[in-house]
């Protein structure tokens, strides 16, 4: 799950593994594999971020739990 904005300032969340692609049109969409778009304040590059330290931190919380050193 990541944090993100709406246009308003809300802050809600959305599942990364649901999220199909990214644009800026000049806002920036999250289109979801249910269909649904959102449109929210961060940047595609923002958004790319969010996914990427979101996906870091469960690998690093599976290894933990299986007893792994990260």
């Amino acid at each position: 799950m990541i944090r993100v904005k709406r246009l308003n300032g809300k802050e809600f969340v959305v599942n990364s593994d649901l999220i199909e692609f990214v644009e800026e049109t000049p806002d920036t969409v999250i289109s979801l594999t249910t269909g649904k778009k959102v449109v929210v304040q961060e940047s595609v590059d923002e958004i790319i971020e969010k996914v990427i330290e979101f996906k870091g931190k469960s690998i690093e919380y599976i290894r933990r739990e299986q007893g792994k050193e990260v």
